[in-house]
């Protein structure tokens, strides 16, 4: 990841996918853009419909401040 100070305000286009087994996944949240901000924790909050789903997939497929997705935490 960049240095702290490297970082700024920006977009980042994520898909959240569930899986029972691993293998066969569904979308479980389409492509959203989440505004991530330094100035407020540098964090969102991607809201998840109820599913028995055992595996999550994120796919990142857009940010407007660097060239890769990132992930720090997921709870």
């Amino acid at each position: 990841l960049p240095p702290a100070a490297a970082w700024g305000a920006r977009s980042e286009t994520v898909a959240v996918q569930g899986s029972a087994d691993g293998a066969s996944f569904a979308t479980v949240v389409g492509a959203t853009a989440y505004g991530f901000d330094p100035a407020s924790g540098n964090t969102v909050t991607v809201h998840l419909p109820a599913t028995g789903a055992r595996y999550l997939r994120l796919t990142f497929t857009a940010n407007s401040g660097w060239p890769a997705g990132q992930l720090s935490e997921l709870q």
